[in-house]
C-alpha cells in the first residue's frame, strides 16, 4: 500500500506539468507571468520559469487572474465550478470578482473573490486531477536503543461535486528488552455535494493493525451526513455522523477471551484545518463511535498533524495519534497514543 502510494505520487508529479501562460496582476501594479498551480489556505501557489520551485503568493493581494487552463473552484459554502478563469477589471474601491467560463458554450459565472477558498488546477486528464504528499521519520535513542519509525502518504482526488481520499499511516517502534510495537492504518473516504449549501454525503472505511492493543486487523465501515462549519482561507470545519459497521479481530495469543468481534456503531466525525500563510498548517479528525449493539461501549481515535514550512514543497512535520476503547476484551490495553516527527514532501498542485 504504501508503495503504491508513493509511485502514484511520482507519476502525478511528472506528468503535471504545463505551460507557464497565466498573467498575475498583483495590486501594487507587478505584473507575473506564470504556472497557477493551486490556492489553498490563502495561499496561491505559483510556477515561475525562472526559479526552482514553486512561489507562495497572498492571495488577497492579487488584483487580477487571467488563464487558460482549467480550474477546480470551491467557495465556503461548498459549491465546485470547473472551468477557464477570470479576473475581469474592476473599478477601485469596489468588489472584485472572479469569472469562471465553464464551457465555451455558457455564459461565465461571476462570483465574489472574497468567497473562493479553493481552486486546484485541473483537467479532463484523470491523473492531472490527482494531488497528495508523503512524510518519512525516525528516531534513534542510544539509552535503551529505542528506534522509531514513520511513514505515511496521502492520496486526493477532486471532482466538480465530489471527491475521494486516502490516508496510509505506519509506525514500527523498538527498545531494548521489550517486543516491537506496530501500528498500521488505511482510511478512506469518498463525497458527494448536495443541492443544499454547505452539506455533503459521505461513505468511509478504514483498517487498522495495532500491536499494543492486540488488534490484527479491524475494519470499519460507515456512512452519513456532512456539513461545513466553516470554509475560509484561514479555518476549515465539518462535522459528519451516521451508522457504521466494525468488525474486529484480535490476537489468540493475547488471552482466551479475544477472538473475533462484530458491531454495529454510530460515527461521529468532525475535521479541523487551520493555515497561517507561508507558514503553519495544522490538521485534525477527531472521530467518537459508540458501539449500538454492545450497549455502553465507546470507541475513539484521534490524528493530529502540525506542518511547518522549511523551504518549496518541503515541510517538517510533528504528528500525533490515539486509539481508544472503553471496553477491550480480556485483558487487552484499551488504548495506544503516540507521537513522531519527520519531515513531508508534497505533490501534484501542494
Amino acid at each position: 500500500m504504501k508503495l503504491l502510494f508513493i509511485a502514484v505520487f511520482w507519476l502525478v508529479s511528472s506528468v503535471f506539468a504545463r505551460d507557464k501562460t497565466d498573467v498575475l496582476v498583483m495590486k501594487n501594479g507587478d505584473r507575473i507571468t506564470c504556472e497557477v498551480k493551486k490556492l489553498e489556505s490563502g495561499i496561491l501557489a505559483v510556477g515561475l520559469d525562472y526559479v526552482d520551485g514553486t512561489v507562495s503568493i497572498d492571495w488577497l493581494k492579487v488584483a487580477r487572474l487571467e488563464s487558460n487552463a482549467m480550474f477546480l473552484v470551491t467557495f465556503q459554502n461548498g459549491a465546485t465550478y470547473a472551468g477557464r478563469v477570470i479576473t475581469p477589471e474592476s473599478l477601485p474601491g469596489t468588489a472584485t470578482t472572479l469569472q469562471i467560463q465553464e464551457s465555451q458554450a455558457t455564459e461565465p459565472v461571476s462570483v465574489p473573490r472574497s468567497e473562493v477558498v479553493g481552486m486546484t488546477q485541473t483537467s479532463v486528464s484523470f491523473l492531472h486531477r490527482f494531488d497528495g504528499g508523503v512524510t518519512l521519520g525516525s528516531q534513534y535513542s542510544k539509552g535503551n536503543s529505542t528506534t522509531q519509525y514513520n511513514v505515511s502518504s496521502d492520496l486526493e482526488y477532486k471532482e466538480i461535486h465530489w471527491g475521494a481520499k486516502g490516508r496510509y499511516n505506519s509506525n514500527l517502534s523498538s527498545s531494548t528488552g521489550a517486543d516491537t510495537a506496530t501500528r498500521n492504518q488505511t482510511d478512506f473516504s469518498a463525497y458527494r455535494l448536495l443541492r443544499r449549501r454547505n452539506y455533503f454525503v459521505t461513505g468511509t472505511g478504514g483498517f487498522l493493525q495495532s500491536s499494543v492493543q492486540g488488534i490484527e486487523n479491524q475494519m470499519t465501515l460507515g456512512f452519513g451526513l456532512g456539513v461545513y462549519l466553516k470554509n475560509t482561507n484561514k479555518v476549515r470545519l465539518t462535522v459528519l455522523g451516521g451508522p457504521g459497521w466494525q468488525r474486529t479481530h484480535y490476537s489468540s495469543s493475547e488471552t482466551d477471551q479475544a477472538g473475533t468481534q462484530e458491531i454495529g456503531v454510530f460515527l461521529i466525525s468532525s475535521s479541523l484545518e487551520m493555515f497561517q500563510f507561508k507558514k503553519t498548517r495544522l490538521t485534525a479528525t477527531a472521530n467518537l463511535i459508540p458501539a449500538l449493539t454492545d450497549t455502553g461501549r465507546v470507541f475513539s481515535n484521534t490524528n493530529i498533524s502540525y506542518y511547518l514550512k522549511l523551504f518549496g514543497v518541503l515541510h517538517w512535520n510533528f504528528s500525533v495519534y490515539g486509539n481508544f476503547d472503553s471496553r477491550p476484551p480480556g485483558q487487552l490495553s484499551g488504548s495506544d497514543y503516540g507521537s513522531s516527527t519527520g519531515l513531508s514532501w508534497s505533490f501534484g498542485n501542494r
